[in-house]
């Protein structure tokens, strides 16, 4: 039995080309994604789930910046059923405008945008000193899931775009490549610093 994603996408043929991710990203569909935490606290489960459903948990709470909680208000209520829509409508969305299958367009983005690289500060001799290191694969996509879903939410909050729109949009650019995107720019950024501190 072909089981689809949302009961409309199939996940067939699509494959994650990266060679450090690929334990790390899940594509064994479900017709609903939404386990309910029930392996919450067993190091390293997340990954075993289908990665729309992290999409999914992400949009709920998406997370800090700059240590406090960014726009708490408006879609982000912690309500399983308005992130399940959210997603459904961008995924449709991303359909739509790309005439792709929005599940391995989605997939693509996380590759591209999930940074190799990112900062460290070590402290000598009572001095301060950026260091580079390299990026674990699970926190690769567990930084671009949150990259993708705080740039959404910036782009539409007290705004007339929707949050559909725009996490289509934000996942649409990093496919693309485009320096439009948050989770992109914020790659390449933190790579050119991890650069100059080698």
């Amino acid at each position: 039995m072909d089981i689809k994603a949302f009961n409309r996408w199939s996940i067939e043929g699509i494959q994650v080309q990266d060679p450090g991710l690929v334990d790390y990203i899940n594509l064994k569909p479900r017709l609903v994604p939404k386990t309910g935490g029930k392996n919450v606290g067993v190091r390293f489960h997340k990954s075993k789930y289908f990665i729309v459903e992290r999409l999914i948990n992400k949009v709920m709470n998406p997370g800090h910046k700059g240590k406090r909680h960014i726009i708490s208000s408006g879609q982000k209520t912690g309500k399983a059923i308005k992130a399940y829509d959210i997603v459904e409508k961008a995924l449709t969305l991303i359909e739509n405008k790309t005439k792709q299958n929005p599940i391995k367009v989605f997939v693509k983005a996380i590759e591209n945008a999930a940074p190799r690289e990112e900062i460290l500060t070590i402290e000598y001799g009572g001095a301060r000193y950026p260091k580079a290191v390299e990026c674990a694969p699970q926190r690769r996509v567990d930084i671009v899931l949150k990259l993708m879903t705080q740039g959404a939410f910036q782009k539409c909050f007290n705004k007339k775009k929707s949050i559909e729109s725009a996490l289509a949009d934000e996942i649409i650019a990093a496919y693309q490549m485009s320096q439009n995107s948050v989770a992109i720019s914020k790659k390449l950024e933190t790579e050119r610093q991890a650069d100059s501190s080698r």
